[in-house]
C-alpha cells in the first residue's frame, strides 16, 4: 500500500531535491518559461504555485516565507513586484505544462513549464478574437448605409448564330461611347510632347 507516499522523490536526497526545486522555481520566475522533464515539472508546479499565491499578499512575513523557499532575493523581488500584479485576479492554476516529446539521449519525456499570464500566443489572441467584430461579405459604406450591388446583365438566350450575337453587342457599345474628333486627339498629343 502507498500510504503517505504522495510526493515524487525524483531519485534524489531530500536536500538535493529541495535545492533543485528552489533553483528551478527561481529560473521559472526569472525567465517565465523553462524546459525540463515532465516529472520535474509536475513536482515544480506543486512547489511554486503556493509561493505565487503567497505573493499576492505583499507583507514582510510573506516575503520572508517565500525567500526561505527560493533563497534568491532577486527572484523574490520579481515575484512580488511583477508576477503578483499580473496574476492578482487568477484563482490558482498559474502554470501550464506543454509536452514537447522525448529527449534523444535517454528518451525521457520533455516539456515546457510556463507561467500562464506571460504566454503571449495564448492570452493576446483570445482577447483579440473577443473584441473583433464579425465581418460580412457585403460591406457598409462610410455613412452606414448598405452598399447596393449591381446585378450583372442577363444574357438572353437566342437561337441566332454566334456571329450575329457579337454584332448586336458591338452595336450596344457604339451607342454608349461618345464620338471623339481626330483633330482634338492630335492636339492633345502635341501638347503632351511639348511639355
Amino acid at each position: 500500500m502507498r500510504h503517505n507516499k504522495k510526493g515524487n522523490h525524483l531519485g534524489r536526497t531530500s536536500s538535493h531535491r529541495k535545492a533543485m526545486l528552489a533553483n528551478m522555481a527561481t529560473s521559472l520566475i526569472m525567465h517565465k518559461r523553462i524546459q525540463t522533464t515532465v516529472a520535474k515539472a509536475k513536482a515544480l508546479r506543486v512547489y511554486v504555485e503556493p509561493l505565487i499565491t503567497k505573493s499576492k499578499n505583499d507583507t514582510t512575513h510573506s516575503r520572508r516565507t517565500v525567500f526561505s523557499y527560493l533563497k534568491n532575493k532577486y527572484a523574490v523581488t520579481e515575484l512580488f513586484r511583477d508576477i503578483a500584479v499580473k496574476v492578482a485576479d487568477r484563482p490558482g492554476g498559474y502554470t501550464r505544462i506543454l509536452k514537447t516529446g522525448n529527449r534523444l539521449g535517454d528518451n525521457a519525456e520533455m516539456c515546457l513549464i510556463e507561467l500562464v499570464d506571460y504566454n503571449t500566443t495564448y492570452t493576446t489572441q483570445k482577447e483579440e478574437v473577443k473584441q473583433k467584430a464579425k465581418r460580412t461579405r457585403r460591406g457598409k459604406s462610410k455613412a452606414g448605409e448598405e452598399v447596393v450591388e449591381q446585378q450583372p446583365q442577363k444574357i438572353e438566350s437566342t437561337d441566332k448564330p454566334v456571329d450575329q450575337v457579337e454584332e448586336v453587342q458591338e452595336e450596344k457599345t457604339d451607342v454608349e461611347q461618345p464620338e471623339v474628333n481626330d483633330t482634338e486627339v492630335n492636339d492633345a498629343e502635341d501638347k503632351e510632347k511639348a511639355e
